[in-house]
């Protein structure tokens, strides 16, 4: 099987009170779960078997709308709940604060630039922190889709499709966003991923 649902790297209800435990439950053991036995079945005697799940969303986008519908959430979702953790958010870390710095002019412009992104994105989707072309940019993109296909590497993503926060927050998807980047962040997981994205 080339998609397999990862464990979370914490307890159902180590992230609340900013994210339940039923939340996690729902998310992760239900519409996760999901993405990963469709996408499964969808690849099944296609030439993408066996592939990485990056090359899959690639070579799926534009080509097999299905298949690119499941893959893509399934790398979504795996980064997502590595990028939260208990007690996340805070200070930003030294190579990335200064690159933010740089190319989106300091952590508050950043992060009120990524909450409006959130906010912005109609319906179903993402917001993205990404680096293209060497810079840090931020990115929305509708459904499954993130910034692999736009010729973009993601380092930081909060899912707002509606199932990722509509039990705790109700309709209130800015909350939910400045919860995210303000208490959930895992900015370790973030350094990781701008350090390969950097080579």
């Amino acid at each position: 099987m080339t998609f397999t649902l990862p464990e979370l790297p914490y307890a159902y209800d180590a992230l609340g009170p900013y994210m339940s435990k039923e939340t996690l439950e729902f998310h992760h053991d239900k519409h996760h779960k999901a993405y990963v036995d469709t996408g499964n079945k969808l690849l099944e005697g296609t030439d993408l078997q066996g592939k990485s799940v990056e090359e899959i969303v690639k070579a799926s986008y534009n080509t097999n709308q299905a298949l690119f519908n499941n893959a893509g959430q399934h790398y979504n979702h795996i980064h997502f709940w590595q990028w939260m953790k208990p007690n996340g958010g805070g200070a930003i870390p030294g190579a990335i604060a200064k690159k933010i710095d740089e190319d989106l002019g300091g952590a508050e412009k950043f992060k009120a630039d990524f909450i409006q992104a959130g906010i912005g994105q109609f319906g179903s989707g993402w917001a993205w922190l990404a680096v293209k072309d060497g810079k840090l940019a931020i990115l929305k993109t509708p459904n499954g889709e993130n910034p692999l296909v736009h010729g973009a590497k993601p380092i930081l993503g909060v899912d707002v499709w509606e199932h990722s926060y509509y039990i705790d927050y109700r309709n209130r998807r800015p909350d939910y966003l400045k919860a995210f980047i303000e208490n959930l962040v895992n900015w370790e997981h973030v350094e990781q991923m701008y350090a390969e994205a950097a080579k």
